[in-house]
């Protein structure tokens, strides 16, 4: 079933369901609810992401945020497990310490990579039963890979790219305001190392930005992404903040060694739509293309600082990374204030793409605190997605 007329069956047979009348009638969410977490509570649910074990199940995780939480002590990540292919989730986990994190699998195990609370030290994990347990970072050799301070990221692709994994990070510097401070940088290790010990991940310099760049439109650079191009060469693309709504991405340069990042202001700006705020980029061999899916601005009245308007989700691609264009309008609500389908983290599998949102949307108890602050993740699949329409 095509995955747009999935949501509307959905909605159908909710609402010729009969109703018990003790039970309040949910509005649809679209999509499949992995977790919902009433506004009223002051937590709130970031960093969705995903990833698909050996065995075929698939692992999803998010974090909490908001100021009934802690998560700039100790930030706190919650595990969920679907063995149906994402029909039914479980929580099988709750992590203390892991904030803004990528779940991925390798080598027969499952990793989550992040930071241990907002602005925080670089920590990985591993789990070998599916993500039910995991080992602890409590120092550089079992997975405390950076212990300054002040490190920033979002669920970004792990690329796996020259026998290397490859992950980029931003690190504040001076340690003051958001986003305008921060520096951008990747992080590499052998495929065949041990994960947890950071005396085998090399770290690239991180280049601050400027708020001249952009012909002075640059308010932040941030949630790179470790892509590789078709001549073999690595970029990390970041989310570019700006106040046009001609959204930007911005392209640093890697070195091959994993040593070396580098920016030219006059070259290495693009056209990107949906570039104001987090995407993850990745490849697919069969297509020959890259994908995204990012929160694009309709195609009238588009507003300034684009960076809040989250409530279109498209899918788009590039056949070499400069030059970008819409395959599709993904999900898509006409509120912009309390609505939002943002943060998206996606696989390829098979034909289709699976993808976790965090989502915010309507329920029984007001909705919402605003499109930002989500209340929902939710599960989605694109099916037969190269031609999706």
């Amino acid at each position: 079933m095509n995955f747009r007329l999935s949501i509307i069956f959905a909605a159908l047979l909710s609402a010729l369901a009969p109703q018990a009348e003790t039970v309040a009638s949910l509005p649809v969410v679209p999509g499949i609810v992995i977790d919902h977490i009433p506004a009223s509570t002051g937590t709130y649910i970031g960093s969705p992401s995903i990833a698909i074990l050996p065995t075929g199940e698939y692992v999803a995780s998010h974090d909490l945020f908001g100021p009934k939480t802690t998560e700039h002590k100790l930030a706190t990540s919650l595990i969920f497990q679907s063995t149906d292919t994402g029909r039914t989730w479980n929580n099988i986990a709750t992590i203390e310490g892991a904030f803004w994190s990528t779940l991925f699998a390798h080598h027969k195990s499952l990793y989550l990579l992040g930071t241990n609370r907002h602005h925080g030290d670089i920590v990985i994990r591993r789990s070998d039963d599916g993500g039910k347990t995991w080992t602890k970072p409590s120092d550089k050799a079992h997975g405390l890979l950076r212990d300054t301070g002040e490190c920033h990221c979002a669920p970004m692709p792990v690329l796996e790219f020259n026998g290397r994994l490859w992950r980029a990070f931003e690190w504040r510097n001076p340690p003051e305001k958001w986003g305008v401070n921060y520096c951008a940088g990747m992080l590499s290790v052998a495929v065949d190392a041990d994960l947890l010990n950071a005396d085998n991940w090399t770290f690239s310099n991180f280049v601050p930005s400027d708020r001249a760049w952009n012909n002075n439109d640059m308010g932040a650079w941030l949630e790179g992404n470790a892509v590789a191009t078709a001549d073999g060469k690595l970029l990390d693309i970041l989310r570019v903040q700006t106040k046009s709504p001609d959204e930007k991405a911005a392209i640093v340069h890697i070195s091959t060694d994993g040593k070396e990042a580098r920016f030219d202001p006059a070259k290495d700006f693009i056209s990107f739509p949906g570039g104001a705020k987090k995407f993850s980029i990745r490849y697919d061999p069969q297509s020959k293309k890259y994908w995204t899916l990012a929160n694009i601005l309709p195609a009238k009245d588009r507003p300034q600082n684009p960076g809040s308007v989250r409530n279109i989700l498209a899918l788009n691609h590039s056949n070499d990374l400069l030059n970008w264009q819409t395959q599709s309008i993904v999900l898509k609500n006409p509120d912009t204030k309390k609505h939002g389908f943002q943060y998206v983290d996606w696989l390829i599998e098979g034909d289709d793409i699976i993808f976790v949102s965090r989502t915010a949307y309507d329920d029984d108890t007001g909705g919402a605190h605003n499109y930002h602050d989500a209340n929902f993740m939710t599960f989605h699949r694109i099916e037969n997605f190269r031609n999706a329409k």
